[in-house]
């Protein structure tokens, strides 16, 4: 059974894999047939006028471009985040310091996403705790919530944990003599994060920039809670 053994342990990734292949095709074998307003059953007949609805109608033309853009700034600031918070979560020394950064990655995991936005609802509302500590330095309440930048916000807060996931083990996998070896040439730490470790992580960075734009543009409850209807991506 040797030679099977792959497969075997493979299968039911496939299976899975091949689930989610199968229910895609079935959405896209519906697309080509519109809703029949007697029967409100699909008709039976092929046709692209549900692409051309797409393609003319503004308003999808405005919700896929937000949804776009936002998935490329939750890319933009999420692996700025993670990156420095993973390089000292790998780097340190200190034992106690990289068990806290642990547990401060994966206690966001043991709340839910729709749980979170709310909290982010009290937290960034006209008399939140953002509001309520501007004011005590005499600044107005500011409208934070139920606009564009509050849904990246929100995005950027929600995948920063997968993202450093990520990365972690594509920095573990970075030899620190590469680091030693670019300070005895005469490179600041700066200089060697740069031209070293960034260049050397960039598997990791690619691959955690292509799972944080997945996530974020395919998003719906972020985008539903604190863009409060008016900042809809493609899945709302």
């Amino acid at each position: 059974m040797k030679p099977y053994s792959g497969w075997a342990l493979i299968m039911p990734a496939l299976l899975l894999v091949g689930l989610l292949v199968l229910g895609l095709l079935q959405m896209a074998e519906s697309s080509f047939h519109t809703l029949d307003r007697a029967t409100f059953l699909p008709s039976g007949d092929y046709t692209l006028e549900n692409y051309g609805t797409v393609f003319e109608s503004a308003t999808y033309g405005r919700v896929i471009w937000r949804s776009v853009l936002g998935a490329l700034l939750t890319v933009v600031f999420t692996l700025a985040l993670a990156l420095p918070y993973s390089y000292i979560m790998v780097r340190t020394h200190s034992a106690t310091v990289r068990k806290a950064l642990l547990i401060i990655l994966f206690l966001p995991f043991f709340i839910g996403q729709v749980v979170r936005a709310y909290g982010l609802l009290i937290i960034l509302g006209t008399s939140g705790v953002v509001n309520d500590a501007l004011g005590l330095v005499g600044v107005e309440p500011i409208r934070l919530l139920f606009n564009f930048p509050a849904v990246v916000f929100g995005l950027v807060q929600y995948m920063l944990p997968f993202a450093v996931l990520m990365l972690a083990p594509a920095l573990t996998a970075i030899p620190r003599e590469t680091e030693t070896a670019a300070s005895s040439l005469g490179a600041n730490w700066l200089q060697s994060f740069r031209h070293v470790v960034i260049p050397m992580a960039k598997p990791g960075l690619i691959g955690a920039g292509l799972v944080v734009g997945t996530l974020a543009l395919t998003d719906f409850a972020m985008p539903a809670m604190l863009g409060g209807g008016s900042q809809d991506f493609i899945a709302n």
